[in-house]
């Protein structure tokens, strides 16, 4: 299993890098990412949120199968916009309602090297425009309003402090 990283980690503020070549690393990659993707229950998981800089993600939303995305371009979306909530594996336990476009076509390639192309509406559609947005360097907060963003990572913040707060009061006694 891989290490989910945190907000704070300037990793998930880069742009990741085209693959050029899906190889067996590549692969092996995929299938570490979708494994620590079940693990930590997430539905999505971007190579920027386990340290890899690297244009790949992979989604498993209910009632599909696992899913590889290498290289992914978004080229089209519908006009019409859906708000849904979102939450982040980087960002634990904040969840905000992000509207994004309701329907994609996405290209991208597969862990097998092979090219494909995917119309997506619903949830699937929402978790390849969340996991892209990582591919880019940007999180959902981004897509808020400054207020909101500002009162979220306060509160993401206070949290992370009260939860290492409590464990270092407990390593002292």
């Amino acid at each position: 299993m891989m290490k989910v990283i945190t907000l704070g980690d300037t990793r998930l503020l880069q742009r990741a890098a085209v693959i050029a070549d899906v190889d067996r690393l590549v692969y092996d990659l995929s299938q570490a990412m979708i494994e620590t993707m079940h693990v930590e229950n997430g539905i999505g998981l971007a190579g920027p949120q386990v340290g890899e800089l690297k244009r790949i993600f992979v989604c498993h939303v209910s009632g599909d199968i696992p899913r590889v995305f290498i290289n992914p371009e978004i080229i089209q979306t519908s006009q019409e916009l859906a708000t849904m909530e979102e939450g982040c594996l980087s960002i634990p336990g904040i969840y905000a309602d992000v509207v994004r476009p309701a329907a994609i076509t996405v290209q991208a390639w597969s862990e097998k090297g092979r090219p494909f192309r995917i119309d997506a509406e619903g949830s699937l559609a929402r978790v390849i425009q969340h996991e892209i947005d990582h591919l880019n360097g940007v999180l959902f907060f981004d897509h808020l309003s400054e207020r909101k963003r500002e009162r979220l990572t306060k509160l993401y913040w206070k949290r992370t402090e009260d939860k290492f707060g409590s464990y270092s009061q407990a390593l002292r006694r």
